[in-house]
């Protein structure tokens, strides 16, 4: 395995960036299941931002996370809602960190890789919705206490089982496309 770089930025990682974003951007407009607490969805989105950031590292999924929540929010409602849209960008770098333990492009995703990207993305859920949301409500929209802790507890459940089942899914089934390095036989060499 060759020695992974977190924050190396390449060509792939620029356009895995866009399409991300992309993606990102129509699954949080229009694939989400509203939830009892005003403002907060079962947004699917962040189940894309976990597989392209355990695949292409933290800058991507940052930015798909950051620029998807920030072109979503300026379409539908006028303007971005900054605390939540730095929020995403955080979560999104965060499922990126994940990127240094797995070897997907490899073949791999195990039982073991899945349990250490879903404790990755649960740590990070609850840092960005628990802590980061809710605190940047209160600084920079002065926004009820209650309702942004209520709501960020709420998001950061939502967002986990989101990152929990369609990113896990997404990578395992990634995962199955690639080649195991040294997984060809001698006798397969000689028939190709």
């Amino acid at each position: 395995m060759e020695n992974k770089k977190l924050f190396h930025v390449s060509t792939k990682t620029i356009v895995a960036t866009a399409l991300g974003a992309a993606v990102f951007t129509l699954l949080f407009m229009f694939v989400k299941v509203p939830s009892p607490i005003p403002e907060t969805s079962f947004q699917t989105a962040y189940g894309i931002a976990g597989f392209f950031g355990a695949l292409f590292g933290p800058i991507a999924g940052g930015l798909i996370a950051f620029i998807g929540h920030a072109i979503s929010d300026g379409v539908q409602y006028g303007s971005p809602w900054w605390s939540w849209v730095i929020a995403s960008g955080i979560s999104g770098f965060g499922f990126g960190l994940a990127y240094k333990y797995l070897k997907v492009e490899e073949g791999v995703f195990g039982w073991k890789d899945v349990l250490t990207f879903n404790i990755i993305q649960i740590i990070v859920n609850v840092i960005a919705w628990v802590v980061v949301a809710p605190v940047l409500d209160i600084v920079v929209y002065a926004e009820p206490v209650n309702l942004v802790f209520a709501q960020g507890a709420i998001a950061a459940v939502m967002n986990a089982v989101s990152v929990a089942v369609i990113g896990t899914l997404l990578l395992l089934a990634y995962s199955k496309t690639r080649t195991k390095a040294g997984s060809l036989s001698k006798e397969d060499e000689a028939k190709s």
